[in-house]
């Protein structure tokens, strides 16, 4: 595979642009997209709640280990996991981890259909096989990734305040109150826009690594990876100049 940056960059753009294109059945497409979303969606729900659950759980721990015996009140904790939550680790860990696990699983899934020749097999028939496999992809990862942030967000709250009120550190009465300090409504909005853009990123990275994948099974592997770690750079860059662009 030709690693060439500007080559590579008019692949995907030229990939994109007719994955745009008009469906040539519209159920066909309907139906892609649901099964998409149950696998992104339903397929990830254990996994994100996990992570957003310790992630709240030591967010709190550390703060909380970290103000003792300042001036700074208690309650400040709640308020700092609810941020933190909702402005960072809801959408950028979360699209991080699922980069790795529904990115590489459509860069395989992609790549395998290339290798044993389905996707040339659809271009004879008339299918715009780019759409096909692109769009509703797309289209499920952005309506259900960002609702997968907001649970997340709800869990790693509800996480902090499993790992603090019933130890003695905080009570519940302290941790409502961060949690309903300060509130910034426009961070709920940037939160969205993160979740937007990174599900746009892994998705449609990912389906191009998979689409170009080359003969060989050694081939294939090195697409998913690909897939993970192109996406996870992206995302990274792309959280920068989001909040850049946003609070600036």
């Amino acid at each position: 595979m030709n690693f060439n940056l500007f080559y590579n960059f008019g692949r995907y753009m030229i990939m994109m642009r007719s994955a745009f294109s008009k469906p040539e059945k519209l159920s066909m497409y309907w139906k892609e997209t649901l099964r998409q979303m149950d696998d992104i969606g339903v397929g990830s729900l254990i996994v994100v709640a996990l992570i957003s659950i310790f992630i709240g759980a030591v967010t709190a721990l550390q703060f909380a280990y970290q103000l003792d015996g300042t001036l700074v009140p208690r309650y400040y904790i709640g308020y700092i996991v609810r941020d933190l939550a909702i402005i960072e680790s809801a959408p950028t860990i979360t699209c991080l981890v699922l980069a790795g696990k529904v990115g590489s699983n459509m860069a395989a899934e992609i790549g395998g259909m290339r290798q044993k020749e389905h996707i040339d097999a659809m271009e004879i028939m008339g299918v715009n096989t780019t759409a096909y496999l692109i769009l509703p992809r797309l289209i499920a990862a952005i309506v259900v990734i960002p609702l997968l942030v907001t649970l997340s967000a709800y869990i790693a709250i509800i996480g902090g305040y499993i790992a603090t009120v019933p130890v003695g550190d905080l009570t519940s009465e302290e941790y409502v109150r961060g949690l309903r300090s300060f509130f910034v409504p426009f961070n709920i909005v940037m939160m969205y826009v993160k979740a937007a853009t990174f599900a746009f990123i892994l998705t449609s990275v990912s389906c191009f690594q998979g689409y170009y994948v080359s003969n060989g099974s050694i081939e294939l592997g090195k697409a998913s990876t690909n897939a993970v770690v192109y996406s996870n750079i992206l995302i990274l860059l792309a959280d920068y100049l989001i909040v850049l662009l946003l609070t600036g």
